[in-house]
């Protein structure tokens, strides 16, 4: 019974170390551009990028308004990509995702957001 409870115990502990690690989940690595909303509309379709700004408004469907000092551009944040996240429109948060370019325009199609501090 004790074996259990400890065993138990322990998965609990790794589950909640595992989703705490989860909300800062995303490719950071070579290869991810820190870019500017600019400069972000000027890469080639699929590039990794990693945006630092505020999410302005909701529009709809999972998409957001996300702006910096050089300008605005669409985010699509599929809503298991929150994880319990709360942001609102003063909020400074980093995305990382990457440029997807179809013939209505550019957006960001995240992997991950963080608030920052």
């Amino acid at each position: 019974m004790k074996k259990g409870l400890i065993a138990c115990f322990i998965a609990g502990l790794f589950l909640t170390a595992l989703a705490a690690s989860a909300v800062k989940a995303g490719y950071v690595g070579p290869g991810a551009l820190r870019v500017s909303v600019a400069e972000a509309k000027k890469l080639k379709n699929n590039k990794p990028v990693i945006l630092s700004g505020k999410i302005e408004k909701f529009l709809g469907d999972e998409k957001y308004l996300f702006s910096d000092n050089t300008g605005t551009i669409q985010l699509d944040i599929d809503d298991e990509i929150w994880k319990g996240l709360s942001v609102d429109q003063n909020d400074t948060v980093e995305i990382s995702g990457e440029i997807d370019k179809e013939f209505t325009g550019i957006e960001i199609e995240v992997d991950a957001i963080n608030k920052k501090n």
